[in-house]
């Protein structure tokens, strides 16, 4: 039995009894959709937010930079880019975490694997993917994002780029190591706690948007009108999605949504996806805080090969789910 499913007969009887909207019309397709997803979506982040913040609390970005400087080879890059799925990152964020990892020794190829991961696989995006997709699906994007992570940063390594670094990166010694205060269960679950809430505070406007622009999308735009465009067999469409999300400001929140209403109408999932990674993962914003620590050489160097990786990634899924 579906779970979910006493939420989906919550949904029925709030739009069709509660509301009085007729069955089977743009409204109540529009309206059902948002009720049913909107409870679904937020359950599922309380969960799991929480079950993650938990993994969370035994990761300090001190205790982070002192396991990731010792890790030489491919290891490392695999290593950071798990570690990148249940590390906050943002553009708030992106300086101190790049500079601590790189004064610390940290390999830059290693350093720029978990600098994909963190912002590419999130909670939030596993969380929507999984409500509205299913597990394999959400499953598929995580190994997509961690083989697109461990291969950019192993990429990136290889070209030494070392002195496309500002200079005042290269010249900054490491602090001395602080340690990391130790934390008793209690504090863990009430940390635990406090970040769901946060997050949650954060982040409901931009998941009720999100889905309201896709009950919108669910209810009144026609089958085959974005299908037409950009479905599995329009060969330029994930190239075009991955520049179109560069230039967006947003976070899963707001984006997964947008990507269940557009794949029920036709675009091919493949091309959602690459159009969802582009704007959590090569938005404006975060180029221009990553511009204080890098040359403009660098951070078009790690946009290119980011970006092959997402859109390979889009191309994939488009052809496994054909």
């Amino acid at each position: 039995m579906d779970i979910f499913y006493p939420i989906k007969l919550f949904a029925d009887f709030a739009t069709y009894s509660v509301f009085s909207i007729p069955e089977k019309s743009h409204l109540g397709d529009a309206v059902n959709f948002f009720i049913y997803d909107s409870i679904k979506i937020i359950i599922l982040l309380m969960v799991i937010i929480f079950a993650v913040s938990i993994i969370r609390s035994f990761l300090s970005p001190e205790r982070i930079r002192r396991i990731l400087a010792h890790k030489r080879g491919y290891f490392g890059n695999v290593l950071a880019a798990c570690i990148g799925i249940v590390t906050p990152f943002c553009s708030c964020s992106a300086v101190p975490l790049f500079l601590g990892f790189v004064e610390a020794g940290v390999p830059l190829g290693v350093t720029f694997s978990f600098l994909v991961a963190s912002p590419m696989i999130n909670e939030v995006a596993v969380v929507l993917l999984l409500g509205m997709f299913g597990w394999k699906i959400a499953l598929i994007y995580i190994v997509s994002g961690l083989v697109i992570s461990i291969i950019s940063g192993i990429a990136l390594g290889k070209f030494r780029v070392e002195r496309l670094l500002e200079d005042f990166v290269l010249n900054n010694m490491a602090a001395a190591a602080r340690e990391v205060p130790r934390m008793s269960w209690k504090d863990r679950i009430d940390y635990a706690r406090g970040y769901t809430f946060d997050i949650l505070k954060k982040v409901w406007i931009y998941v009720l948007v999100g889905i309201g622009v896709g009950a919108w999308i669910h209810g009144y735009v026609p089958t085959d009108f974005l299908a037409r465009y950009a479905g599995a067999g329009t060969w330029y469409a994930v190239p075009v999605a991955v520049l179109v999300g560069i230039p967006l400001y947003s976070n899963a929140a707001g984006v997964i949504p947008l990507v269940s209403a557009l794949t029920e109408k036709g675009v091919a999932l493949g091309t959602a996806l690459a159009f969802m990674m582009a704007v959590t993962a090569l938005s404006l914003p975060e180029f221009v805080i990553l511009k204080r620590v890098m040359k403009v050489r660098l951070l078009l160097i790690y946009a290119g090969v980011v970006g092959a990786g997402i859109i390979f990634t889009g191309y994939l899924f488009n052809i496994i789910m054909r």
